[in-house]
Parts: C-alpha cells; structure tokens; sequence
C-alpha cells in the first residue's frame, strides 16, 4: 500500500478494541524483555503427542489478525500522534523498541524529528541549480554507498542520483560542515523509505536536532567525546575487556568511531541497523552507546583471546552477522546495559574542561614559541648589529692608529727640524756679538774720519801723485765694505733663522693639539666599543636567562603533563579495580536470582498433578514452532508475531495451571 493511501484510508477502530491491542502488544513486548534461557527451557523439547490445544490454522489466524491490530494500530498513532506524544509516550517508546512497520516508517521519522512541515524543504529545488565546492567529493563517494543494495546499484542509477542531490543541498545550507563521508549512509537510508525532498528535511533536522552535526564538522570535537564517553562505560563494564584492549593498543576509536558516525549503517546488516535507528530517531545516541557495550559484552570472552589483528578479524567478519536472525536479542541485551545519563552529562563537562585546559596549554605553549622565536630573531638582529658596529669601530680604530703614526711620525720630523735649527741657531753670532761688531764698525769710521781731517796734505799729495794715495787707502775701505757685507748677511740669516723657529714652534704646537684630540678620540673609541663589549655581554646574558627560563617552563610542563598522566592512571586503575568488584558482586547477584527462578519453575514442573500437562504443552509448542519455521521462509515478520502468542499462551496456561 502506498505511503498516502496508509494515511488517509485507516479504518477506524472502537476505543475498547483499541485499548485492547494496545493492551495486548504492550504485554508481548513486555515478554520479549523476559529471561531467554528460560524461554529455550520450556520450548526446546519436541514430544510425540496425540492431543493438541491450538492447531495451525487457528495460529496462522491469530498471526495474521495480530499484524492486522498493529497496522491499525500504528495507523491510530499517526493520525493522533500528538496525544500520544502527550498521554503514551511510555507506550510508544516501547512500540518503537519493539520495532516500526515498513509502511510506517517514512511518516513515522518525520514525525520523530518534527520534519513534516520545515521551511528548507521549499529551499530544495533552488538548491538543486546551485553549484557546491564539495560535488567532486560528492561524486567519489556516491558508489562506495550501499554498493551491494537494488536501489544504489549502477553507475547512473536513480538512487545515486537522488543521494548526490541531497548531499549536494545540505552541503548549501551549511557550509561549515559541507560534505562528511558517513553521512550519506545515513541519508541512503532514508531514500529508502522516503523522498528526496522528506529525506533532506529529516537529514536536516537529524543534524540540527541530534547531535549529528557536531559529529560531522571538521573538528570531530563531538567524536571525541562520544568516544571518551564509551571508554569510561567500557571501563566501568567490561574492566577485563578494557584491559585487554589497552594491553594489545586496540583503541576504541578504531572500531567505534563509525558506530556513531554511521548508527551502525556500515557495520551490521541493514534490517538490524534499520531497527536500531527506529530507536535513534526517539531516543537519540543513547541507543548507540547501548548496543556498543551489548555487542562488547556479548563477544568479550572471545575477543579476551585474540590479539589485535584477531579482534579485527573478529569486528569484521563475525560480530556483524550474529544477530541476523533475531535483532530482538540484540535490543534486549542493549537495554540491559547500565546507562546513567546523569553521569553521561557528568562526563561530558569533564571532557569539556579537560579539552579547554588543553587548549589553554596549546595557546599557552604556541604563545611561549612565538616570544621565544621573536627573542632569538632579536638577539640574532643585536647580534648582527653588534658585529657590523663593532666592524665598524675596529675598522674607525685602525684607521685612527694609522693617522696616529703619521701624525706622531710628522711631529718627530719636526721635532728633528727644530733641534737642528738649534743647533744652526746656537752657531750664529748673538746680539752682543752683533751690538760689538756695530760699535766697531762705528770707532772704524770715525778713525777714518780723523784722518781724513788730521791729514790734508796727504791728500793733496795723492793728488799730485796722481793716484798713488788712491791705492794705499782702498784696502782699508775694501775691508770695512767686506765687514758691512757680512754683518747685513748675518742680520738676515738671523731673521729667517728666527722667523723658520716662529713656524717650527707653531707647527709644534698644531702637531702636540693633533695628537691631543687623536688620544682623546682613541679614548672615546676604547670607551664606546668598551661599552657596546658590556651590552653584548649583557644581551648574551639575557638571552642565556630567558633560554634558561624557557628550559624551566618546559621541564615543569613536562612535569605537569607527567604528573597528571600519573594521577589520571591511579584513578582509572582505582575504578577499574572497583568496577571489578562491582562485576563481580553482579554476577553474584544474578547467579542467585538465577538459581531462584529456576528453582522456583522446577517447583512448578514437579507438582505431581501438572506433569503429565505440561509435557502434552511442550510437545504442542514444538509442533507450532516447526509450523513457524516453515512459514518463516515467506514472511518473516509472522516469525516474531507467533513466537510472541505462543509464549504468551504458555504463560496463561501456566498460571491458570
């Protein structure tokens, strides 16, 4: 029947007739939640007998007048499902356990996550025309999808076409989280039951609504908790198998990492993954952490003795198909998992601080490498500066000892010059010598004048000699013009004598000032690359002081994280070894209620009057559980419907017995 017709031609049922279908899944659910064993015990013998309380055609009539009660009950549920949501909630969640009709399920999903009536779904086609930056991942992992599955086969075939536009379209909306791998086994699996344009609503809503969007951003941070989550319940549960785990290095993110990510879509087969997600849609990721700890807890005595590559081996090709034939068994043993979500919450905001502590030390740390590396590309910069101005100032030195030599090299020239006009000087006659030579020369003329008065007829006498007299007094005359001679020649050798001594002397003097402002322009060299020796030695210092801290901080890091590591191992060791004991004293406890029921049902199959009846049972339920198996290979959903009115026949018989 189409999906349209499902809703709007549901007959109408009376409120007694509906009350007591409700009433009567109610109690077959509730009876599948009863103890296996004792289910196997009281159905597994197969006796010859004659008498018979219910016949085979009446079984097949019941079978079908069941399923008919359940399509129209769940056809009453959909058409009030806001009073069931209100006033049998507790009802529902059991019919959902139980498991949702085929026919249901599309309308039923969108009922859970509220996807009826959203406003991106009149978005869709306009996304269509749109173009994403992910359509090339889109395109590759298409065919990886349900590759084995009619609907998803081939190349070009509608279910690839329809998953690639859902996919495309989310990717649109949020662009933060775009395109994850897992998730289009999660959308297939509503193309299966649905639409695209409903599947894209619900896939919207499952990743607003169910924490499936934290799941698939590019952080994973929601991964990482669900993880730290299932490790803490594995440890609490299953210490020896978590023990077991941590000795081979079998971590949980290596095989329950695509239990969250996919809901167990790519991990066990679809009519069992499909029964877990009818669970998922009203509970949320609870049911996956439950069946998580089932399927551990359900294979812990043969994974305990494997190695890693043999628990592989084990995940890969065993556990998947162990609950093929019945999924009932697996939901049970989920909801017989401990659960608290209390502590779930708890363990949540001790993830969170510990990831924000981390993040903090991240910071802390990166922030300690960039001022280390800004130091050091300081001090390299100090450094480089430092050697090119001390460069500069060894070079500024040489060069000022050089000019030094020459200036002190000049000066002794001069020096030497200035000794020997000295000596030149102290060879020339000195004023008094000269002042004598002067008074001389004066007694001289005026001698001459004395006689040139005192004898005139001497003088007339040379001149009647014609001559004569003329050369007797030239000698004289001769040798005082020679004496003059001389002492004008002496004036002026002493004149440029003292004038060369005036610039010897001056000359001196500039040299002695040069070589003043030279010592003094040494000095103040010495001084600056003196000091600029200090601030490197000092920069030097520092740099060893902040490598020395940066040392420090790390060592206490390391100790910290050491620390912590240490103290994080003696808690879980603690819980382990409480968590141990807890086991046991559960085992324990179910050992003795064990013990109890079967010794109380052993009272009952005693009773003297009862046996022989009881026998005649057992022999008709193997009869009808043979009658089950063969009508098992045409329909299977009447396997479950008359094992659930055989078991609850054989609990009224029992107690009306």
């Amino acid at each position: 029947m189409p999906q349209s017709a499902s809703m709007s031609y549901l007959p109408a049922m009376a409120p007694s007739a509906h009350l007591s279908v409700c009433t009567m899944l109610y109690k077959t659910s509730m009876l599948l939640e009863a103890d296996s064993k004792s289910m196997r015990s009281m159905s597994g013998s197969r006796r010859n007998s004659g008498s018979s309380l219910v016949s085979s055609s009446s079984a097949s009539s019941n079978l079908s007048h069941l399923e008919e009660d359940t399509w129209i009950l769940w056809g009453r549920i959909v058409n009030e499902w806001e009073e069931w949501r209100r006033k049998k909630d507790k009802l529902l969640k059991e019919l959902i356990r139980k498991g949702i009709p085929h026919h249901f399920r599309a309308i039923v999903w969108q009922l859970l996550g509220n996807a009826t009536d959203m406003p991106v779904k009149n978005q869709y086609s306009e996304l269509l025309k749109m173009s994403s930056p992910c359509e090339k991942l889109i395109r590759r992992d298409i065919a990886r999808t349900y590759p084995e599955h009619e609907f998803f086969k081939g190349q070009d075939s509608l279910g690839q076409e329809v998953l690639f536009n859902v996919m495309k379209a989310y990717s649109l909306v949020d662009r933060e989280v775009g395109y994850c791998q897992g998730s289009a086994f999660i959308v297939g699996l509503l193309l299966m039951q649905m639409p695209e344009e409903e599947a894209f609503c619900v896939f919207v809503r499952l990743m607003q609504e169910y924490r499936l969007r934290e799941l698939f951003k590019p952080s994973m941070a929601e991964l990482g908790l669900c993880i730290y989550q299932f490790e803490y319940l594995l440890q609490e549960q299953l210490p020896e198998l978590n023990v077991h785990f941590r000795s081979q290095s079998f971590h949980t993110s290596m095989y329950a990492s695509s239990w969250f990510l996919t809901l167990f879509l790519t991990f066990l087969p679809l009519p069992v993954a499909t029964r877990i997600f009818d669970i998922f849609m009203y509970e949320g990721l609870e049911i996956i952490f439950r069946v998580g700890l089932a399927i551990l807890q359900y294979n812990q005595t043969d994974l305990i003795q494997l190695d890693m590559e043999g628990m592989s081996q084990h995940f890969q090709k065993v556990i998947p198909h162990q609950f093929d034939s019945c999924p009932d068994k697996l939901i049970l043993r989920a909801y017989q998992v401990k659960y608290n979500p209390k502590r779930m919450k708890k363990l949540e905001k001790e993830y969170t601080t510990i990831k924000n502590k981390e993040m903090e030390e991240q910071i802390e740390i990166k922030r300690l490498r960039t001022e280390n590396r800004l130091l050091k590309q300081r001090i390299e910069t100090l450094e480089k500066y430092t050697e090119q101005f001390v460069s500069n100032l060894q070079t500024q030195l040489e060069q000022s000892r050089l000019r030094e030599a020459e200036l002190l090299g000049a000066l002794k020239e001069m020096q030497d010059k200035v000794l020997d006009l000295e000596k030149r000087s102290s060879c020339l006659p000195d004023e008094n010598n000269v002042v004598a030579l002067q008074e001389e020369v004066k007694q001289m003329k005026l001698r001459e004048l004395e006689t040139l008065q005192t004898t005139p007829l001497n003088v007339h006498m040379s001149h009647l000699c014609g001559g004569g007299g003329h050369w007797k007094e030239s000698p004289k005359k001769n040798a005082m013009n020679e004496l003059q001679d001389k002492l004008m020649t002496v004036r002026l050798r002493e004149a440029q004598a003292q004038a060369e001594l005036r610039e010897v002397k001056l000359k001196a003097l500039q040299l002695e000032s040069q070589n003043q402002i030279n010592s003094k322009l040494i000095g103040r060299n010495d001084q600056e690359r003196s000091a600029l020796q200090d601030r490197l030695q000092m920069l030097a210092n520092q740099n060893k002081a902040l490598q020395a801290q940066l040392n420090e901080m790390k060592r206490k890091q390391a100790e910290s994280d050491c620390k912590s590591k240490e103290e994080v191992m003696a808690v879980r060791l603690r819980e382990a070894d409480s968590m141990a004991a807890m086991a046991e004293l559960r085992q324990r406890i179910a050992e003795l209620e064990i013990q109890k029921e079967e010794g109380l049902i052993q009272g009952q199959l005693n009773h003297s009057d009862s046996r022989q009846y009881i026998s005649q049972l057992r022999d008709q339920i193997t009869e009808l559980k043979n009658e089950v198996g063969h009508t098992h290979r045409h329909r299977h959903t009447r396997t479950h419907t008359l094992s659930d009115i055989t078991a609850q026949s054989l609990l009224s018989l029992l107690k009306t017995k």
